[in-house]
């Protein structure tokens, strides 16, 4: 791969005037740390700098983002809140996603993974369910999506189904841009999904009245199964590293998924 950033570097410096500023340390809020095992990509002086803002440099710390016992709705007698201010905060927080400190380590793996989970009506005003979907390239994260589903579920397969046809996108996107810089591979795109009834309709082209409302993904699903391009695996719901995306969660069980995901607290006491 260092071929093709010299040869990119190359051809940019032939266009264009560059500056190489070498290794890279900090972009974009971004930090980035290298050691022998890996890359360790971080946002410390984004956070400081978002608490200080908001007047919290003094509060403490919590351990997940969200109580899991917590349902939001609408509160019709709650005092208004400063709406331009909190969508401001919204949109600071988005793009910390990867502000713990996500670390790229040095792996033998070679596949493409993608865990896809949904939850279920999760949303008490609408009932709409919950997408997500991460996925892993050669053992590390790189992308990852968090989205309410654009229509109600009428069962927990159809939402996990609607889920899994969202990541199957996206692991057919990453296989393209991983040929793009010379690293083609034959090896299918792993789909990992919880729920069985979900890969009973994937895997079985004769379901009817069952699978009329989700007939698009039900064919697409179906097209990329017998043609290999896909390989259905069952995970359980404790391994399901996309189930923090759909739902808050308790505090074992956020840690746990965090840390599969390879996210890691790199700026506590060791």
């Amino acid at each position: 791969m260092i071929w093709v950033v010299q040869n990119l570097k190359k051809y940019l410096s032939e266009e264009f005037e560059v500056k190489d500023l070498g290794n890279l340390k900090y972009f974009l809020g971004m930090e980035v740390a290298r050691s022998r095992k890996g890359i360790v990509v971080s946002q410390r002086k984004y956070i400081l700098d978002l608490l200080k803002e908001t007047g919290m440099l003094g509060c403490k710390p919590i351990d997940t983002p969200m109580d899991s016992q917590k349902k939001l709705g609408i509160e019709k007698e709650s005092t208004p809140v400063d709406r331009g201010r909190y969508q401001r905060l919204v949109g600071r927080l988005i793009y910390l996603s990867p502000g713990k400190g996500l670390f790229f380590r040095k792996t033998e793996n070679r596949d493409t993974e993608v865990y896809s989970d949904a939850d279920w009506a999760g949303n008490i005003i609408d009932r709409r369910s919950t997408s997500g979907y991460c996925s892993f390239v050669w053992g590390n994260l790189v992308t990852w999506r968090s989205k309410k589903q654009s229509v109600v579920a009428r069962s927990s397969a159809e939402a996990e189904y609607r889920a899994l046809a969202q990541g199957i996108c996206e692991g057919i996107w990453i296989k393209r841009v991983l040929s793009e810089l010379g690293q083609t591979s034959s090896s299918p795109i792993l789909m990992m999904c919880d729920n069985q009834a979900a890969i009973s309709i994937a895997k079985n082209p004769v379901h009817h009245d069952r699978t009329k409302h989700v007939e698009i993904d039900r064919h697409f699903i179906t097209e990329k199964v017998t043609s290999e391009t896909v390989k259905l695996n069952y995970v359980p719901t404790k391994h399901q590293t996309a189930d923090i995306l759909t739902k808050a969660l308790p505090r074992p069980n956020f840690e746990d998924l965090t840390c599969k995901l390879g996210l890691y607290d790199i700026y506590s006491p060791a």
